[in-house]
């Protein structure tokens, strides 16, 4: 089991930054690859970035690249999202969630093991 906790959403003004942490327990956190994924109402839930294990490789969807910067602390066990420039499209319910297979990591929703409960990000214009 792994649990997750995230933090750090709240109300920010457009070109504003935001950065969200996720914390994790239950298992060894360097032996899993970690991503954060975003959803709005009536929508899919999509990948927003991630990172491997050892931060040795990361990805990003390109709507938040270039803006947008993943990294984890596995001493601390915690991954965080760092997000500049924010635009009003990026208001969404911001999930971490942990994918416990042996390669590197997936930006797909369904590979994904366990999920956080979510933290709001709303981007005002």
């Amino acid at each position: 089991q792994v649990q997750l906790v995230e933090s750090g959403g709240g109300l920010v003004q457009a070109g504003g930054s935001l950065t969200l942490s996720c914390a994790a327990s239950g298992r060894t956190f360097s032996n899993y690859a970690m991503g954060w994924f975003r959803q709005v109402p009536g929508k899919e839930r999509e990948f927003v970035s991630a990172i491997s294990r050892l931060s040795r490789s990361s990805d990003y969807a390109l709507s938040v690249k270039g803006r947008f910067t993943i990294s984890r602390d596995n001493a601390k066990n915690t991954v965080y999202l760092q997000m500049n420039s924010l635009k009003p499209e990026d208001t969404a319910l911001y999930y971490c969630a942990a994918d416990l297979r042996p390669s590197s990591f997936s930006t797909r929703v369904r590979e994904y093991d366990y999920w956080g409960q979510g933290t709001q990000v709303t981007v005002s214009s």
